[in-house]
């Protein structure tokens, strides 16, 4: 993909059909600000840059039929999530659908060299399956604070030798295209925006709770990423007064109280201490414990673990509880692997939140778990890439 739109109502087309599909010039016309000769002008002028194409005869309006046009079918779009303990590698079209779609463990901290081998072996599997001949464009997402114009983490707490490491300018080398990079959960809001449970919503935090916390902040539409590009590192807002150490430095963070890594230590020492005999069966069954293990045990009723949940999601609530009072959103999307845990979690969360954010904040605020499951960051991923290559170059 060389060319770009030439213009903001170029733009504004490209990303009406990607978000809304194959479309005529008279459904386009009714939702851009221009008159029909100049809508007809920008679209030919698409046309003959081949990121669209004619797609047959759109439905009689009465008269003369108009064709339909859509994003060529042609583009692809790599869409990459990478988190601390795996990566989700996907094709999409230029509408976000996705082609194909690969997830391998993998740990963050084996470096940036080691897990972009890992990351260009999967893109080059997905491009021998026949999907893609090349790629147009590639959004990236990692743990961890982003300077979003040059796509460089910025001392990332999970992310040992990442610091500074010039993602965007690597990739991009070594894929042959675009690169974007961002937070992996701001691109988890982006996808439940696109294609989840945020469609129709303006502005609503996105809560990741995985082996880290993080909260994506979406405000008339679009993703705010603060000055710096740390906006809603919500994982190191204090929630135990002198409290744990975390990684970053601190004492008591939400994310060293509770978050898949803390869950885990805190199931160990359950089991260690017999307070669960099912997490002890576990522990000794597999030599080890995850979050998994305690939705497992939780749902067989063991006592201890739903007392874990409870208690995370509690403070996991008060913090965004404070959010809510602050932002005043419309929705609150809570994702990452840690929702494994269900609806014991969602609720506790909920409780807090309407106890502790007032009334008008919280009379018609829904709190939901996202849709999308692990798709969310990929389809958020060749979003990012799709946004900047639909914008005036």
């Amino acid at each position: 993909m060389t060319a770009r739109p030439a213009n903001a109502h170029q733009a504004r087309l490209l990303r009406l059909l990607r978000d809304g599909g194959p479309n005529s010039r008279a459904q386009l016309g009714d939702q851009v600000d221009l008159s029909r000769s100049k809508l007809a002008v920008e679209v030919d002028r698409l046309l003959e840059t081949d990121l669209v194409v004619a797609d047959g005869l759109a439905a009689s309006r009465g008269g003369r039929r108009s064709h339909n046009i859509r994003l060529n079918p042609h583009l692809r779009f790599l869409g990459v999530d990478i988190g601390a303990t795996s990566v989700d590698v996907a094709v999409t079209n230029a509408e976000l659908e996705i082609l194909g779609h690969i997830n391998q463990p993998m740990d963050v901290r084996e470096g940036p060299v080691a897990v972009f081998e890992h990351v260009l072996a999967m893109a080059a599997k997905l491009k021998a399956s026949g999907l893609a001949e090349g790629f147009d464009g590639a959004g990236i997402g990692v743990p961890g604070p982003v300077r979003f114009p040059e796509g460089i983490p910025v001392a990332p707490p999970i992310m040992p030798g990442w610091d500074g490491f010039p993602v965007r300018e690597a990739l991009s080398q070594d894929l042959g295209c675009p690169v974007m990079v961002d937070n992996d959960v701001n691109l988890m809001a982006m996808g439940e925006q696109h294609a989840g449970v945020a469609r129709t919503v303006a502005d609503f935090l996105c809560v990741k709770i995985g082996t880290g916390i993080g909260c994506g902040i979406v405000v008339g539409g679009e993703v705010y990423r603060g000055t710096t590009g740390s906006a809603g590192d919500i994982g190191h807002i204090q929630a135990v007064p002198d409290g744990r150490p975390c990684a970053c430095g601190n004492r008591g963070c939400l994310e060293a109280h509770f978050s898949g890594a803390a869950l885990a230590r805190d199931a160990m020492e359950a089991a260690e201490q017999r307070l669960s005999a099912e997490l002890a069966g576990r522990l000794e069954t597999n030599g080890t414990l995850s979050a998994v293990d305690v939705a497992a045990a939780a749902a067989a009723g063991d006592a201890t673990a739903l007392e874990l949940i409870r208690e995370g999601g509690n403070r996991t609530g008060q913090v965004i509880a404070g959010l809510v009072s602050f932002f005043n959103p419309g929705l609150v999307v809570i994702g990452g692997g840690v929702t494994g845990l269900g609806h014991t979690l969602l609720a506790a969360i909920r409780t807090q939140v309407y106890r502790g954010s007032l009334p008008l904040a919280t009379g018609n605020l829904p709190i939901v778990l996202g849709e999308l499951g692990p798709t969310a960051g990929v389809i958020g991923a060749a979003r990012l890439i799709s946004d900047h290559l639909f914008s005036p170059a």
